[in-house]
């Protein structure tokens, strides 16, 4: 019986035990941040019993007993469940629910859920811009968004890329419109991509609530922000790496250029230049001599924090970068301040501000053109050696007018361009009668451009173009850009019963930039000086040629805008959205000044439907689609008026003197270009929101497109500084299909993978060019002859236009069988005579390649494995062409390893011409010149670290990680030039290769600190 009583006992203590009520305390942590979470919701299921966190993340609950489970909830975080198992005290992380349909996404003067959303909208977010590490953003949006295609202008410190979205809609200003917090920003490379929160893309017709600046499409950037009630933090991010060129062209060494230029000279009955070609040996590689590694280096410090009233953000950030050619006499640094802070004066009065200043230094080099660096490097002699035996740089003797020594023209290139530029906002918002809003907001940008260049006495070598054997000479210009952008719109916001929300906004927008440009100011100096002593003081003959013209370099341009949005849903499944804007520009006449432009969406929350909300496969099912018409007036100032920006002469009491006449010829008659959009799409989610698909099919057609045509010389645009006038006629198409699908697997916290892939298809068709000629001509190739691009009706913008070619010519008997073709030969090129009138010239020209690719697509990839953390992204560019146009035509310039395969006999090539000094058509352009400019790149790869918690205690720091990765790390393709994926940006004239200067590849080894 005593046992039993023992027995008893222990059951009812345990019991009592357990029920025991006790109070429980604990901190809950962003798990991504390593940062306290206020304001976290603390409540013991299936009960009222709850609290919240304080400031520090920290709080204490009290009647909870061992085996109760407790629930945290966040807004935009995952909800988290903890079983209590005894302790007193417990610390809890919470993961950002990024794929949360109800999601805050920006899309102008309002936000929506991902859920509400009736448009074309992709996110990237600022994960991604970490993972990347890019040193411009546009860098980030590559391979990131489907129907968004970057190429990169070059691969040279602080220099730009073209951001097209959806295709080339106007052979004129293809930007997109963006905007940094609500603020109008034209150039990227002032933002630091360590400051933005998130970037979000409008594709479609949506984009017509910012009116005419965004026919192109919109990108808006926020950055970061601080959080409410919580400690001031700081966060530093740093990296420090190398740079190296991704590709060197292959050419001819010593010995075989020898070879080759003495076959040239013999079969043209010269003598061989190089009777001796046994101790030429390797000879100079001149891209070695220029290549180099370069060092790269940022900094960015961020501090947050924020109260019960407030948020604040402070950012300043340092990059210096050199290049892969020059190294700091090519450099670039960047310099970014940001402050953040919104605030409520009020209850329903609140205060939103932001301040940006950047700073930047760059000095370039000459690139891209004839007469670049990387032009001279493939084109100067390997016989050539870098200095000669006085220690002097060697003259290119005999290769032309434009080749010489890269080296020496590194060593006697001085210039830099320095741009101070401030930016900011202010924005009051103020609800009242529950269901209104009222919001007014002034935007300002100020930008300082100054300029300076200096010219030494040098000399190259004889009859070239670049020397200069007078006097040493300085340059210097400023010029100054203003703008102010001023918002007011009001918004109505009701539901109505239970299932019918609306939403409405009426604004306007007032734009207005200004600026002056100072013109270039050059002087000569009377001794010999530096370019660090230059000082345009010192100078004498000081030439101004605006100023001399009598100009006042002055501009102001306006945009004046109403704008009126209606937003409704039923249920949260039928969505509808319509937008009507009214624009006017001082770039059109009085009777054209005015536009409206109307758009509107629809969409349909399938899988809210009572046939699918039980489905297990089906998550989440959206069909939506727009359609609007959005104007674009992105052309210079005053076509509608004459102005005296020419030169004439006259004849004034019988003497001839010289004054200014009309520029460009004046069209009173031109209007708003329009653009006809539509887009029909779907959002899937599908098991349990591990698979993401969103698919698209998009038409926009832009109408009236603001060209300048080909004029006859008759009506007065040939005389000098005379240009043709500004009129509406040309018609350009682009559809195509976008399909993007993510897949993310967390079967664990200590495991996730993430694999994301996008691919758009792309149509671009110009239906009408309205002017005489028919088309217009674009880009260069060679010397002397027609532009190879053109903008022609049934073509894509800016095809090529040149000969066909049909293989070598073997014999003399091919030669006399065929068309006749000037200065033609065994050995020489054969073109296709297209029209059959028995003669190749310039009527025989056809389409021979488009620089536009056919598809463009990304792949991501990511895998977080405990503390270890790694991803790679892809991207690809297929069915573009390039002109290969960085060889230059003369007799004893360097050439391709391909020249080894030349034809040098019957039967020995059918594919490369002979070598000779003699003339020859087969300089003329056609697809001998024309590669595939499809590739595929490794465009990153990165490995990372993050130190546990426990170990990151012991210094006070919330989170420690350290990361390796490489940039461009590997391009596929057959295109032998530096760089396939390199473009000049012109819709007329891209994909023509110069001798690009090359993406770099880079690789960097960084920290992450967050304390």
């Amino acid at each position: 019986m005593k046992h039993v009583f023992s027995f008893l006992f222990l059951v009812l203590s345990t019991s009592l035990l357990t029920a025991q009520s006790i109070s429980i305390s604990g901190t809950v942590y962003d798990r991504a941040l390593n940062e306290p979470l206020p304001g976290v919701n603390v409540i013991l299921k299936n009960t009222t019993n709850g609290t919240t966190t304080d400031f520090d993340g920290n709080f204490t609950l009290a009647d909870v007993a061992v085996g109760d489970v407790l629930v945290f909830s966040y807004i935009s975080f995952k909800t988290t469940e903890m079983t209590i198992t005894g302790q007193d005290a417990i610390t809890v992380y919470m993961q950002e629910d990024v794929s949360a349909l109800d999601e805050v996404v920006v899309i102008g003067y309002g936000t929506q859920t991902k859920k509400e959303i009736t448009g074309a909208v992709t996110v990237v977010g600022s994960e991604t811009i970490e993972e990347l590490n890019p040193t411009r953003i546009e860098q980030a949006l590559q391979g990131q968004v489907a129907g968004v295609n970057i190429t990169a202008e070059s691969g040279s410190p602080g220099s730009g890329s073209s951001i097209r979205i959806r295709g080339i809609s106007t052979n004129g200003d293809n930007r997109p419109l963006i905007l940094v917090d609500g603020n109008v920003i034209e150039d990227l490379s002032v933002l630091n991509p360590g400051d933005i929160e998130s970037i979000n893309v409008l594709k479609d017709a949506t984009a017509g609530i910012y009116g005419v600046r965004a026919a192109n499409g919109v990108v808006l950037i926020t950055t970061k922000t601080g959080r409410r009630n919580s400690e001031l933090k700081f966060s530093y991010d740093a990296y420090g790496g190398f740079q190296e060129t991704s590709r060197t062209i292959p050419v001819l060494n010593a010995t075989e250029y020898a070879v080759i230029i003495n076959e040239a000279f013999a079969a043209n009955g010269q003598p061989n230049p190089f009777p001796n070609i046994s101790e030429l040996g390797v000879g100079t590689d001149w891209q070695d001599e220029v290549f180099q590694t370069a060092p790269i280096f940022n900094h960015n410090l961020t501090m947050n924090g924020g109260g019960e009233k407030s948020t604040y953000s402070f950012g300043a950030s340092l990059l210096t970068q050199d290049g892969i050619v020059g190294g700091n006499k090519a450099n670039f640094k960047r310099y970014t301040t940001r402050v953040n802070f919104n605030t409520d004066l009020l209850e329903n009065l609140k205060l939103t501000t932001n301040l940006l200043y950047t700073g930047t230094e760059r000095r370039t080099l000459s690139e891209n053109a004839i007469g670049s660096v990387l032009f001279n490097a493939l084109n100067n002699a390997p016989t050539f050696a870098v200095k000669d035996a006085n220690g002097d740089f060697t003259l290119a003797e005999g290769l032309g007018n434009e080749v010489i020594n890269p080296l020496a023209q590194v060593a006697n290139t001085f210039n830099s361009t320095d741009v101070d530029r401030l930016s900011g906002k202010i924005a009051l918002n103020y609800g009242f009668l529950e269901d209104f809003t009222v919001e007014t907001s002034l935007q300002f940008n100020y930008a300082e451009v100054q300029g300076r260049g200096f010219s030494p006495t040098v000399f190259y070598g004889s009859g070239k173009v670049f020397n200069n054997i007078g006097r040493n000479s300085l340059s210097v210009n400023k010029d100054i850009f203003r703008d102010y952008t001023f918002d007011a719109f009001i918004n109505y916001k009701r539901l109505f019963g239970e299932n019918h929300n609306l939403q409405a906004t009426l604004g306007t927008s007032v734009f207005k930039t200004t600026g002056l440009f100072s013109g270039s100011t050059t002087g000569f100096f009377e001794n010999e000086t530096t370019f660090a002593q230059a000082d345009i003081a010192n100078t004498v003959d000081r030439r101004n040629g605006l100023v001399d013209s009598g100009l006042s370099g002055k501009f102001d341009e306006r945009l004046l805008s109403y704008f009126a949005r209606v937003q409704y849903d039923y249920k949260g499944k039928y969505l509808l959205s319509g937008v009507i804007r009214r624009d006017g520009s001082t770039k059109f006449g009085p009777n054209n000044r005015f536009g409206y432009f109307p758009s509107g969406s629809v969409g349909w929350v399938v899988s809210d439907e009572n046939f699918l909300n039980e489905s297990k496969t089906i998550n989440f099912f959206k069909l939506r689609g727009s359609y609007g018409i959005l104007g674009n007036d992105r052309i210079p100032s005053n076509g509608f008026r004459g102005v005296l920006s020419g030169e004439g002469a006259y004849v004034l009491n019988g003497q001839l003197v010289f004054g200014q006449a009309v520029g460009v010829l004046p069209n009173p008659a031109i209007q708003w270009e329009e653009q006809k959009t539509y887009d029909i799409g779907i959002d899937l989610r599908l098991f349990n929101d591990t698979i993401d698909i969103t698919a698209d099919y998009f038409n926009k057609t832009t109408e009236g497109l603001l060209l300048q045509p080909q004029v006859s010389g008759i009506l007065g645009a040939s005389a000098p500084g005379a240009q043709a006038p500004v009129v509406n006629g040309g018609t350009v198409e682009n559809s195509g299909f976008e399909f993007a699908i993510g897949y993310d697997y967390s079967p664990s916290e200590n495991f996730s993978l993430g694999i994301n892939y996008n691919v758009t298809f792309l149509d671009n068709e110009v239906t009408e060019v309205n002017n005489e000629a028919g088309f217009l001509q674009g880009g260069a190739f060679g010397v002397g002859q027609d532009p190879p691009a053109r903008m022609e009706a049934g073509k894509p913008i800016g095809y090529f236009y040149g000969l066909e070619t049909n293989g070598i010519f073997q014999n003399q008997a091919e030669v006399d069988a065929h068309a006749t073709q000037a200065n033609t030969g065994p050995g020489d090129i054969r073109f296709v005579d297209q029209n059959g009138d028995g003669e190749i010239d310039s009527d025989d020209r056809v389409d021979i390649g488009n620089p536009i690719p056919d598809a463009t697509m990304g792949l991501n990839l990511s895998i977080n494995y405990k503390n270890f953390d790694f991803g790679a992204y892809a991207f690809a560019s297929i069915g573009n062409e390039i002109v290969r146009n960085y060889e230059r035509n003369q007799p004893l310039v360097n050439k391709s390893v391909f020249t080894l395969n030349r034809w040098t006999g019957e039967g020995s090539s059918n594919e490369y011409p002979r070598v000779t000094t003699g003339a020859t058509s087969n300089t003329l352009f056609s697809d001998f010149f024309v590669e595939d400019g499809s590739f595929v790149r490794i465009q990153n790869a990165q490995v990372g670290y993050t130190f546990s918690n426990e170990f990151m205690e012991r210094f006070g720091a919330d989170k420690l990680r350290i990361y390796v990765s490489a940039n461009n790390i590997y391009t596929f393709t057959e295109y032998r030039g530096y760089d396939p994926s390199a473009s000049s940006g012109a819709p007329i004239g891209a994909g023509i290769d110069q001798g690009f200067y090359p993406v770099p590849r880079t690789y960097l080894l960084g920290v992450n600190l967050k304390f």
